[in-house]
């Protein structure tokens, strides 16, 4: 290992899914051109809007549970080292062996070894942020291993050759006929009479995955939660593709962010009423599936926990931005958030998109590599209120704003701007040359690009130190 995990360092360069091709403003322009992604986002989170905030509504102490799922996860942040070492040590008792990966590239590796181990040369896959986070399947593409998604959605963007664009619903860029093309033109023995009614592409997807689920041997997962006090491991979904992923195969892996962890199972009540209010609009997950460690006799007999870094010890260096590390992957974030509902998540260039996204991928890889994120947002706010664990993303915002290198231009200016307001004369002098432009709406150049899509506030027809000089 040339690092080791605790070193704050961010994520590696030339591997994963962190970093885009291109800055934020230029991603966003030309999805703002496509007229159908916008359509499609705007009924999706809409939709999942309204279905929320109904079951938001039921609970009289929503507020008071939001607080407890902050304080819970803060406290978490607080104690890592220790709590890590009692997971690793309540898994290893029951069974299972657990792997440090400080970075993409170690995760990669030890997963790949694994399932070379087993012999095979397919495995089956449980939706997984972090996976798609370190660019597992690119990874055991390479080694001459087939990665098959089995979460409906991520089977729409693995089988489209595509990329996800949101958290919760990866595909939620497609519209039924697009989905209904791709199953067409991708999927081995589907009826070409297919139609694009949701039964049918769910019916046809379920075929296609019924052998693959049975004659696999070798499953990747990744966790939404693990407890540290038992070692149990818990993911959360709707369709019961997780729940055969989590019980057929005879050897399972699972890859988790070091942040993913509550100290008890009381802990994890508070967030069992979160999560799903929260992301998809419903009181409980159709399907919660919990394990410890192997059971003999019983599901896989050969469970691997990967425990991944990969910048997280970065982000929980900063005392402010260490906040994002709270995030349970809800994407109600994203589902009120203005720019992500006119961009989409591909703008963003990171698989993790939206409001959470432009604070947890620059902090990742270092905000150099993702200066333009900061910047993806209106601060309006609309995030922090609908966080169920209370993220306060519109301050993190700003504080990694201030930490992206700046143009020179840009410093010499606002170091003018401070000089004249250090200096009450110049200071006065520059209040009443505002006045002559009380009626522009627009600043020249090179300044018009900050007017470019925003008028210039009218100054005052009186300033305080005028008003105060008469009284």
């Amino acid at each position: 290992m040339t690092t080791f995990l605790g070193m704050p360092t961010t994520a590696p360069r030339g591997v994963g899914n962190l970093r885009g091709d291109e800055p934020f403003p230029a991603a966003a322009h030309k999805a703002l051109q496509d007229g159908q992604l916008r359509r499609n986002l705007g009924h999706a989170t809409t939709t999942i809007r309204r279905k929320s905030g109904a079951v938001i509504g039921e609970l009289p102490d929503w507020q008071e549970l939001r607080e407890a799922g902050s304080t819970l996860k803060a406290n978490t942040m607080a104690r890592l080292p220790e709590l890590l070492d009692q997971l690793e040590a309540n898994v290893t008792a029951a069974g299972g062996v657990v792997h440090w990966a400080a970075d993409a590239n170690e995760a990669n590796e030890i997963v790949t070894d694994l399932v070379k181990a087993t012999g095979h040369d397919r495995v089956i896959k449980v939706k997984s942020m972090a996976t798609q986070e370190i660019g597992l399947n690119e990874a055991l593409e390479a080694a001459g291993i087939a990665a098959v998604e089995t979460d409906l959605a991520e089977l729409i963007v693995q089988l489209g050759n595509d990329k996800p664009s949101h958290i919760l619903v990866p595909a939620i860029h497609r519209n039924r006929a697009e989905i209904r093309e791709i199953f067409l033109r991708e999927m081995p023995g589907v009826d070409p009479a297919l139609t694009d009614e949701p039964a049918e592409l769910a019916g046809a997807a379920r075929r296609y995955l019924r052998e693959t689920f049975l004659s696999t041997k070798v499953a990747v997962s990744g966790a939404n939660f693990a407890i540290a006090e038992t070692g149990t491991l818990a993911v959360l979904e709707s369709e019961g593709n997780g729940r055969m992923c989590l019980t057929l195969p005879e050897t399972l892996i699972t890859v988790m962010g070091i942040e993913k962890l509550v100290p008890t199972w009381r802990d994890l009540e508070v967030f069992l009423q979160l999560l799903p209010r929260a992301s998809t609009g419903e009181r409980m997950n159709p399907y919660t599936s919990m394990w410890t460690g192997v059971t003999p006799g019983d599901g896989p007999q050969n469970f691997h926990l990967v425990l991944l870094d990969n910048g997280r010890t970065a982000v929980l260096a900063d005392e402010v931005g260490r906040q994002a590390l709270h995030c349970i992957r809800c994407s109600a974030c994203l589902n009120v958030c203005p720019v992500y509902e006119r961009t989409g998540g591909h703008a963003y260039g990171s698989v993790y998109p939206g409001p959470i996204g432009a604070i947890l991928s620059p902090q990742l890889t270092g905000v150099e590599d993702n200066a333009s994120l900061p910047y993806a947002s209106s601060l309006c706010g609309a995030c922090f209120d609908a966080c169920p664990v209370k993220i306060d993303i519109p301050s993190i915002l700003v504080h990694l704003r201030n930490e992206v290198p700046h143009p020179r231009a840009e410093k010499a200016a606002f170091g003018a701007v401070a000089y004249t307001m250090d200096h009450p004369a110049l200071y006065t002098r520059a209040q009443h040359a505002a006045k002559l432009s009380r009626h522009a709406k627009k600043l020249p150049p090179p300044l018009n690009g900050w007017t470019a899509s925003r008028d210039l506030p009218e100054p005052p027809a009186e300033t305080f130190r005028d008003w105060w000089a008469k009284r």
